[in-house]
C-alpha cells in the first residue's frame, strides 16, 4: 500500500498551490472568446431534433434558465482560468438549483447535491464558481440589489470554507458518513423563518412519493396501469403523440420493449444483489418518454412504470449519459461508459444514493443510468424567497457542497489550506460572480437575438402541447 502523508506535509501541498494560482485570480472569468451560438448547437447535437427547440424556449425564458442550460459555455470558459491543481470527480453543475432534498434508501432526509449529469475529474473551484455564479444571476433575476448579493455569494463560499475547514480535521471514516439532514438543517437555521421554511419544505418532501404520483400520470385501462400521453413533457415513443423522428423512434411498441428489456437485464448485473432481488417483485407496466430540467431537454429520458403485487408503484427513470461538459474542457482519465461515469461520480460525491441508482447501454449504443424518478425529491423554490431566506439556502448550499468535494476527494486538508482563514478566496469568488453575471447577460442577449432571427428555433412548452389540442 502507499504510503499515507501526514497532515502537516498536506497543509504544506495545500498552502503551496498558491504559488501558481494565486486566490485572487480566481475573479478572472477565464476564455470567454467564443462563440455562444456555435457552443450551443454542438451541445444540441444527437439530441431529439424536435425537442431541441424546447430546450432554447426554456433557455429563453430568464438570463438564469439559460444559464441553467448552458453548462457548456461556462466550462468553456473556466477552462482558460487558473485553478489549485487540486483535481477530482466534481459535480459539474453545481448551480443552486441542482442541490435538493431526497430520501435515503433508509428514508432519512438529507440535503444534497441531485444532478450529475455532468460530473468528470475537474478542478475543484469550477463548481464553487458556478454556484457563486447562479446566486448572482437568479439574484439579479430577482431585481435583488448588488449588496444583498453580494452577501450570499460570500455567505456560500465563506460556509463552503468553514466546512471544509471543519471535514480536514474529521477522520476518513467519520467524513465518510456525515450527511446533511433537515434535522440538523432545522438545528442550524440562523432565524425562526428559515427554520419554519425547512420544516415546511420537509413536510412537502414526505408526500412526494411514487405512490402520490401514480393517479396524477396514469390510469388504470383492463387490469393495466397505461401512463397518460401528455406531450411534450410526457409521451409515448411509439404512436400518434410522438415527438421522436423516423430515426429516432421504434417501429412498434413490442420491438421497442425487448430493446429494453436487454438493456435493463445489464442494468440489473450493476446493482447489488439485494437490489436486484428487490426489483424483481415489481412488474413492468408501461414505459414513455419524459422530458426533464432544462440542460436535460431532448436527451433520451424515459419513466418505467412497475407495480408490485400490492398495486404499489415503483417509477425509474432512464437518463441518458453523454460526455460532460467539464471533460471536454478538462482533460483527464475517466470512464469511457457514461453511465457508470454519473453513477460513479453521483455515489461518491453525495452522502446517501438512490437504491435503484444503475448504470447500462440503451439502443443505438446510447448510454443510460437508472435511478428513481421520484422519492421524496424536493427542489427550492428560490424565486419565493426573501433576501433573508435566500442567504440562509446559499449558506446550506455552500455547506452541502463543501461536505460533496471532501468526501470524494479525501484532500480536505489540502483544500482547506489552500483557502486559507481570511476572506481572499470569498472576495476573488464574488468577483467573478458579478462579473460572470455580466458575461451571462451578453451571452443571454446573443442567445435571444439568435432565437428572433430564427437562427434558433426556440418554443415554449405550451406552444409544443398546443400541437396535439384538438
Amino acid at each position: 500500500m502507499a504510503e499515507i502523508p501526514n497532515l502537516e506535509t498536506r497543509q504544506t501541498a495545500g498552502r503551496a498551490a498558491r504559488k501558481n494560482a494565486k486566490r485572487s485570480m480566481h475573479a478572472k472569468v477565464g476564455n470567454v472568446d467564443r462563440d455562444p451560438i456555435a457552443l450551443l448547437q454542438q451541445n444540441s447535437a444527437g439530441r431529439v431534433d424536435a425537442l431541441i427547440p424546447l430546450r432554447y424556449g426554456r433557455m429563453s425564458v430568464s438570463p438564469f434558465t439559460f444559464f441553467r442550460g448552458s453548462a457548456i459555455l461556462q466550462a468553456h470558459d473556466l477552462s482558460g482560468t487558473v485553478n489549485s491543481g487540486i483535481v477530482f470527480p466534481i459535480c459539474g453543475d453545481a448551480h443552486l438549483m441542482n442541490f435538493g432534498g431526497f430520501a435515503t434508501p433508509e428514508r432519512q432526509l438529507v440535503f444534497d447535491l441531485n444532478d450529475f449529469d455532468e460530473v468528470a475529474v475537474g478542478p475543484w473551484e469550477w463548481d464553487v464558481k458556478r454556484l457563486s455564479a447562479s446566486l448572482a444571476i437568479a439574484g439579479q433575476h430577482m431585481g435583488i440589489g448588488r449588496g444583498p448579493i453580494s452577501e450570499f455569494i460570500a455567505t456560500a463560499v465563506r460556509e463552503y470554507c468553514d466546512r471544509m475547514r471543519e471535514y480536514s480535521e474529521y477522520s476518513t471514516l467519520d467524513l465518510w458518513h456525515e450527511i446533511v439532514t433537515f434535522e440538523r438543517m432545522i438545528e442550524s437555521a440562523e432565524s425562526e423563518d428559515g427554520r419554519r421554511a425547512i420544516i415546511k419544505a420537509k413536510e412537502k418532501a414526505e408526500g412526494r412519493t411514487s405512490e402520490s404520483m401514480l393517479t396524477k400520470m396514469a390510469a388504470q385501462m383492463d387490469g393495466q396501469w397505461v401512463l397518460q400521453d401528455a406531450p411534450p413533457a410526457l409521451f409515448h415513443p411509439v404512436g400518434p403523440n410522438t415527438l421522436l423522428g423516423k430515426h429516432e423512434a421504434w417501429s412498434n411498441t413490442q420491438a421497442w420493449e425487448n430493446k429494453l428489456a436487454a438493456a435493463f437485464d445489464a442494468y440489473l448485473d450493476t446493482l447489488s444483489p439485494e437490489r436486484r432481488a428487490l426489483v424483481g417483485q415489481f412488474a413492468l407496466q408501461d414505459v414513455a418518454f419524459k422530458v426533464v430540467g432544462v440542460g436535460s431537454v431532448g436527451t433520451f429520458c424515459l419513466v418505467m412504470l412497475l407495480i408490485d403485487s400490492h398495486g404499489k408503484p415503483l417509477f425509474l427513470q432512464v437518463k441518458q449519459a453523454r460526455e460532460s461538459v467539464i471533460a471536454q474542457h478538462f482533460t483527464a482519465d475517466g470512464l469511457a461508459h457514461q453511465g457508470q461515469r454519473v453513477v460513479t461520480g453521483q455515489r461518491l460525491l453525495q452522502a446517501a444514493s438512490d437504491a435503484f441508482l444503475g448504470w447500462t447501454t440503451g439502443p443505438a449504443n446510447r448510454y443510460f443510468y437508472i435511478r428513481q424518478l421520484r422519492d421524496m425529491k424536493i427542489s427550492a423554490e428560490v424565486e419565493r424567497m426573501d433576501n433573508n431566506l435566500l442567504k440562509g439556502y446559499a449558506r446550506l448550499c455552500g455547506w452541502a457542497l463543501a461536505r460533496a468535494h471532501a468526501k470524494a476527494s479525501g484532500k480536505a486538508v489540502e483544500i482547506s489550506a489552500y483557502m486559507g482563514n481570511g476572506d481572499r478566496f470569498a472576495e476573488a469568488l464574488t468577483e467573478y460572480a458579478f462579473a460572470y453575471a455580466e458575461q451571462n447577460e451578453k451571452d443571454y442577449e446573443t442567445f435571444i437575438k439568435a432565437c428572433r432571427s430564427r437562427k434558433l428555433e426556440a418554443r415554449s412548452d405550451e406552444d409544443m402541447a398546443a400541437d396535439f389540442r384538438v
